[in-house]
């Protein structure tokens, strides 16, 4: 390791771990549970993967952190903090649909992720960055999309585990679907931020999201040429829930805040 840089032995081995772990997600029988209420799910196989990771992950850099979705596996005191969603986007998952993906980033304590890897097995698409690398969809170099606003297409959500926040969601959503060109919901947001990354989506909104969620896929997007914020325009929290918007262009962000900041005047969490 080198300055602020993981190297790129390091990155492979990270994705040799991952595409291990991934077979607990295929090809075998597996529990669903409710965590906090129907929508929010786990599975077997979430807790399975994460145990794997962590486990492994431990041994690639020993005395190395931890903030996983799972079973509140949380160590934030260490200078390297691996933070990981087993399964981004479990619903689908539980429902055999292909849009989901084990999500590890590997974050500096005042730097925030320096590495990221985002695997959808189902998808066969394997996405990788270290800082200051470039992005990558298995091994080729991925970009965002030049597009303006009008031609994006926009990713979002309705803050599916706090319904509470739904009908602001429906209002940001509709003001910016009718200002580009359309809407999608892939389920994933890992997966929705490297989309972003490759050039095949332009504009991401979701109002609360946790850093497990996209701290890989903010690396990936990144390098890629993409930009990504919170309600104040920084970066994310790596250790706290955040309001989400990315874009392809700084231009096209601060277009997509604009309207956040329209229908909300602060965070209602």
């Amino acid at each position: 390791m080198s300055g602020s840089i993981i190297s790129e032995n390091t990155l492979q081995s990270v994705i040799s771990i991952v595409k291990e772990a991934s077979s607990l997600m295929v090809g075998k029988g597996y529990e669903v549970f409710e965590k906090d209420g129907f929508a929010n799910l786990v599975t077997s196989s979430d807790i399975a993967v994460q145990e794997f990771l962590t486990g492994r992950l431990s041994e690639l850099l020993p005395g190395s952190g931890f903030i996983c979705e799972e079973e509140d596996f949380h160590d934030t005191s260490k200078e390297l903090i691996w933070i990981i969603d087993p399964i981004d986007g479990t619903a689908n998952y539980s429902r055999g649909i292909a849009d989901c993906c084990i999500s590890v980033a590997l974050a500096k304590k005042d730097e925030g992720p320096v590495l990221g890897v985002v695997y959808s097995p189902a998808r066969g698409e394997l996405y990788s960055a270290i800082k200051g690398g470039g992005a990558f969809l298995n091994s080729k170099p991925v970009h965002v999309s030049d597009r303006p606003f009008e031609n994006g297409i926009f990713c979002c959500a309705m803050s599916t585990y706090r319904k509470e926040f739904a009908k602001t969601c429906s209002d940001i959503i509709y003001d910016v679907h009718m200002q580009s060109n359309d809407t999608r919901r892939w389920g994933s947001a890992a997966i929705e931020l490297c989309l972003l990354a490759s050039g095949f989506v332009e504009l991401y909104f979701e109002m609360r999201l946790q850093p497990w969620d996209y701290a890989a896929g903010a690396l990936i997007l990144s390098e890629a040429g993409g930009c990504i914020a919170s309600f104040d325009g920084k970066a994310p929290s790596l250790y706290a829930p955040s309001l989400v918007v990315a874009a392809n262009t700084p231009g096209n962000l601060q277009r997509l805040l604009g309207i956040v900041h329209d229908h909300m005047d602060s965070l209602p969490y």
